[in-house]
């Protein structure tokens, strides 16, 4: 008799897990955040000063919460190329052959990026407090708030990019579609900069960008002021994003 659903996923993200005993694939994984996180606090911490901007409210605190929520959407592209890794290496072709659900595939996946994103976004933050003084007016609480809340982000998204791998096939097209896609989503957004003080074409896209809406949830638990519709919006849309891509995906691994 087969083994459950819930056993099948159980083992088969203790399998992924085993990976995360090399510590250098959390060092290479954070080279990218902390590259941002120096780069953007330096450059544009006069954007504080800027008319517009949040009053009282220093950039770093700012920029903290959306460097989680853009770390944590650009993990997803990682979970598509992780799946189209073992469609490419004949994994899932001997998991075909065996009593192993493709729900339960995609969903062990899900969970082993979602924990690999935990610890990446953790030691981030962390990184932020000690190297770089982040102590948001929300404390530990807010800035855990984000981060749950960047991971809820990733998980959706990176059910999208699942999909997208198992009906495209192909690490290296996925990988150019995702930066295609993720990087106007960032900068499209209120990430870095108020949407009033964006120009006006990007401020409309800004506006309808479902980052905006996670980046603004984020932020409102880091500053201590939760922002409940744009939370709202996040959750909702993730959710949508993790049903309907995890069902895509499912169906496409099947596929020989």
């Amino acid at each position: 008799m087969p083994a459950s659903p819930f056993v099948q996923v159980g083992v088969l993200t203790g399998r992924s897990l085993l990976g995360l005993r090399d510590p250098r694939m959390i060092v290479m994984n954070l080279l990218q955040p902390m590259i941002m996180l120096t780069l953007f606090s330096q450059v544009f911490r006069t954007m504080a000063d800027a008319p517009g901007f949040p009053p009282g409210v220093e950039y770093l605190d700012y920029l903290m919460p959306a460097i989680l929520v853009t770390t944590g959407a650009q993990a997803a592209v990682w979970a598509g190329g992780g799946l189209a890794n073992d469609l490419k290496n004949g994994v899932l072709a001997r998991f075909r052959t065996l009593p192993v659900t493709m729900v339960a595939v995609v969903a062990a996946r899900s969970l082993f990026d979602l924990t690999r994103s935990a610890l990446q976004l953790l030691t981030l933050l962390v990184a932020a407090m000690l190297l770089f003084g982040f102590h948001p007016p929300g404390g530990v609480l807010g800035s855990l708030g984000a981060l749950v809340l960047a991971l809820v982000v990733g998980t959706g998204l990176g059910a999208v990019f699942m999909a997208l791998a198992a009906w495209v096939k192909n690490g290296e097209l996925l990988q150019t579609i995702g930066m295609a896609t993720m990087f106007p989503l960032m900068f499209a957004s209120s990430a870095f900069v108020p949407v009033g003080n964006l120009p006006g074409w990007l401020r409309a896209v800004a506006v309808v960008n479902p980052l905006t809406y996670a980046v603004d949830a984020a932020r409102g638990f880091a500053l201590g002021a939760a922002a409940w519709p744009a939370l709202a919006a996040a959750l909702g849309v993730s959710s949508v994003l993790l049903v309907a891509g995890l069902g895509l995906a499912a169906r496409g691994v099947r596929r020989p």
